[in-house]
């Protein structure tokens, strides 16, 4: 199994990973997407913060949170924090924070590929939630069906 860098989130029933150095704004994002998705009734919930373990099953992409940081994310600000999360996740789409000026206004399909599965991306500024709540919506709604 891999150790990644990197922080996931269960929507409905796709599983999302937030790509990005250090102080990107993957927390957050993550935390502002759980809350956009509740309030609009639709199940959504942390896997896991910082780190995940990565693995290929059947060629998907599964993300497990390691049991040390189960139910914790880094509140900025605050230090780790208790929330509600789910142990693992397939998962469906990567978002790939960077800095501003390197995102372009019309972006191409993009692959990610994390532990062998390629994943849709969509890029994204570094700490712009703003933005990641209108694009990150879109992006899930242009996904394929998916068949388990």
């Amino acid at each position: 199994m891999l150790n990644i860098h990197a922080t996931a989130l269960v929507v409905g029933d796709r599983g999302l990973v937030i790509l990005g150095p250090s102080g990107s704004g993957k927390t957050t994002l993550a935390a502002a997407l759980v809350a956009r998705f509740s309030q609009d009734g639709i199940f959504s919930r942390l896997v896991g913060d910082d780190q995940l373990f990565a693995e290929a099953r059947g060629g998907r992409l599964v993300l497990r949170v390691p049991a040390t940081i189960a139910g914790l994310a880094e509140i900025p600000g605050l230090g780790p924090r208790p929330v509600g999360f789910e142990p693992a996740a397939v998962i469906d789409m990567a978002i790939r924070l960077v800095p501003p000026h390197e995102v372009q206004r019309f972006q191409e399909e993009a692959v990610e590929i994390v532990a062998g599965c390629r994943l849709p991306r969509v890029t994204l500024a570094e700490r712009d939630v703003v933005a990641a709540l209108v694009a990150v919506p879109a992006a899930l709604a242009a996904l394929p069906f998916r068949r388990d």
